[in-house]
């Protein structure tokens, strides 16, 4: 008889942890003979998943309660409230459902307080994996309440090596309790596909060299320094022709609008909406530049390394740096610091014949983070810890 895993990971806007989890479910129903997978749809955030998972044989949970059309997205006061909202309306039909069904496992992905908290309340056969996103900020209530529920959490998982050790610094969880698990990011298949695409639309001139930054418009990725840097680099380097191409929407559009045309760049910098194919940009740029403030390790410096895109990254925490191997597939520089993006810009462009290794153990790397990969860990990872 097979065994159940449950995912919870309600989530309110377009973020990599929604991408995470949802390609982990995936990969888990479409590699494992032995596992039944679950998502559970807790407020309508899935809806529009609900084909692509029930093509991939994950079984689709409604809690009943449809209010993601309506709940307030944007800005952190109007994010917290839903959030409250959604714990409040979920908090009943959650329990009734792990009693009810008893799953053998419950991956948290997001609002992951809710079920450490039931868990450590309630008397649940559901053995419970939390599955650490992002950069947590180990504030009092975070901590206090994962070191008091320590026992009540079957293990942890976190997307680093380095996010890893800080925990077991900090002493939150038994060591023995913490694992490092790769984001499940790549579908080989659909990179195949996708490289095919050579339709890069009206606004993207083929005969331009560009670099390319994509992401959410959001405070975490930084592109506001991006822009400042880039202009510091065209300021210094007169004589070279390349843009910025910057793909992606977000809460932060018109401030970064702003930027571009207070530093003269209207014509030097292009703004893309988000796309569902980012590779057939990231083959036709000559670097991939990732400005952000912290990342988990990020898709997209993933999806360019499988592009073969050489990578420019800030050394941020809690993943370039790793991925990049301390510099050896890439070029790191300092992170939010002054003159160190547009210095990093140059040092490229002067070395790109001499960099073509790094570029290939970029992709080497890519390489773990497949949704096979990451299966294949987090099952063995269940399997050794049954107990």
């Amino acid at each position: 008889m097979k065994k159940s895993i449950y995912y919870w990971a309600p989530c309110l806007d377009r973020v990599g942890t929604e991408k995470s989890a949802k390609n982990s479910a995936i990969a888990v129903a479409r590699y494992s003979k032995k596992y039944d997978v679950s998502v559970i749809n807790v407020f309508g955030e899935w809806n529009r998943f609900k084909e692509t998972f029930e093509q991939n044989e994950v079984k689709f949970i409604n809690l009943g309660i449809n209010l993601y059309s309506i709940l307030p997205k944007k800005g952190f006061i109007f994010s917290r409230i839903s959030y409250l909202i959604i714990i409040f309306l979920s908090l009943i039909p959650l329990i009734i459902l792990l009693k009810k069904n008893k799953p053998d496992f419950l991956v948290a992905h997001l609002l992951t307080s809710l079920p450490i908290f039931l868990f450590k309340i309630l008397n649940l056969s559901t053995k419970l994996i939390l599955r650490i996103s992002g950069y947590p900020k180990l504030n009092f209530f975070r901590k206090f309440l994962w070191k008091i529920s320590s026992n009540n959490i079957h293990f942890v998982t976190c997307p680093s090596q380095e996010l890893l050790e800080k925990l077991k610094k900090k002493n939150v969880f038994p060591s023995n309790k913490i694992f490092f698990l790769q984001d499940a990011i790549l579908d080989i298949k659909e990179f195949i596909e996708k490289k095919k695409d050579n339709n890069l639309g009206k606004d993207f001139d083929i005969n331009q060299k560009y670099f390319l930054s994509i992401g959410r418009l959001s405070k975490q990725k930084n592109f506001k320094y991006l822009i400042d840097e880039f202009k510091l680099f065209k300021n210094e380097n007169k004589n070279s022709n390349i843009k910025l191409l910057i793909i992606g929407d977000g809460e932060e559009k018109k401030n970064i609008l702003k930027r571009i045309k207070l530093n003269n760049l209207s014509k030097e910098v292009n703004l893309l909406n988000r796309t569902n194919n980012v590779y057939k940009y990231m083959k036709k740029s000559e670097a991939f530049i990732l400005p952000s403030l912290w990342e988990e390790v990020g898709f997209v410096i993933v999806e360019a390394a499988m592009s073969n895109t050489f990578i420019i990254s800030s050394n941020c925490p809690n993943g370039p740096t790793e991925f990049l191997n301390n510099g050896d597939a890439g070029i790191l520089f300092k992170n939010n610091k002054v003159g160190e993006l547009s210095n990093s810009l140059k040092l490229f462009l002067d070395n790109k014949i001499n960099f073509m290794e790094k570029r290939k153990y970029a992709k080497k790397n890519s390489v773990k983070y497949t949704k096979f990969r990451h299966f294949k860990k987090l099952i063995k990872i269940i399997d050794e810890n049954q107990v």
